[in-house]
């Protein structure tokens, strides 16, 4: 697989953080993926524990800048920021998200670095 299906691939993963739901976010990870989000947390295995991390972000209003992505072949690091707001809080996160794809261009693997030290809470 190339770099430019890898690229693809990232570019739509940070526009569907920002704006998309579970379904189309987990239509860009392979049946068999791994996601552990925050690195050291119990990994999520299959499209179905995967769905539950993204579930979360669809009632909140947010919006994502890329920040850093760097692709080689069939593996990435993407930098990016999401402001999410709900629930009567803005919320501002920055992860560094490593990923590895397969040869259709699909999500294998994605490690979210990122602690709560990264995580701004304010009330709105």
């Amino acid at each position: 697989m190339g770099t430019q299906q890898s690229r693809a691939t990232v570019d739509r993963y940070v526009e569907l953080v920002a704006s998309g739901t579970a379904a189309q976010i987990l239509e860009l990870y392979a049946p068999e993926a791994v996601v552990e989000d925050p690195i050291g947390s119990e990994p999520r295995r299959g499209l179905e524990a995967i769905r539950e991390l993204y579930a979360v972000l669809e009632p909140l209003q947010r919006k994502a800048e890329p920040g850093v992505i760097r692709v080689s072949g069939n593996h990435a690091a993407v930098s990016f920021t999401m402001v999410s707001e709900g629930h009567g809080h803005r919320m501002t996160i920055s992860p560094v998200d490593i990923m590895e794809f397969d040869d259709k261009g699909r999500i294998l693997s994605m490690r979210a670095y990122w602690s709560q030290d990264d995580l701004q809470v304010e009330p709105i």
